[in-house]
């Protein structure tokens, strides 16, 4: 099962999301500043996370939208900025109902398109996400870079 998230959850997606971050393996952001922020993100609606349980009740897995207007089509495009699912739960279908999820909200506020970036190295996450309609080409006019830099 897989429902939005709302500011109840916050303990939960909190939780997900710093497993996300130590699946990574990075150091940062702390506990409590992922709490605060995510506390923050859950009441922006512009913001939205998905989470989706498993037999006994337990979140197991996070999905992190953002919605932003879009010049070029004129309505929101939805970035699907993190999924994860936590270890013991992978392999159990819950990234696809989290992905098949955010299709459906993103396609309810009449979003014309979805994006994300993925680890190219990530075999499992690409393979989902093509089986879900994602293209691996480029964006025209040949665009298959995503670039930034801390500021």
């Amino acid at each position: 099962m897989v429902r939005r998230a709302g500011p109840n959850d916050l303990d939960a997606v909190a939780a997900l999301m710093a497993g996300f971050r130590d699946w990574m393996g990075r150091a940062g952001p702390s506990g409590e500043s992922i709490r605060a922020t995510v506390s923050v993100l859950l009441e922006d609606p512009e913001a939205e996370y998905l989470l989706a349980y498993d037999d006994d009740g337990l979140a197991v897995g996070v999905c992190q939208l953002r919605y932003r207007l879009s010049v070029w089509t004129g309505v929101d495009d939805c970035w699907l900025e993190d999924l994860y699912v936590a270890d013991g739960a992978q392999r159990g279908g819950h990234g696809r109902a989290l992905v098949e999820a955010a299709l459906e909200s993103a396609r309810s506020r009449s979003c014309k398109r979805i994006e994300l970036d993925v680890n190219e190295h990530n075999g499992a996450a690409l393979a989902l996400y093509q089986a879900l309609g994602f293209s691996l080409e480029p964006k025209p006019p040949g665009r298959e870079l995503f670039i930034g830099r801390p500021l």
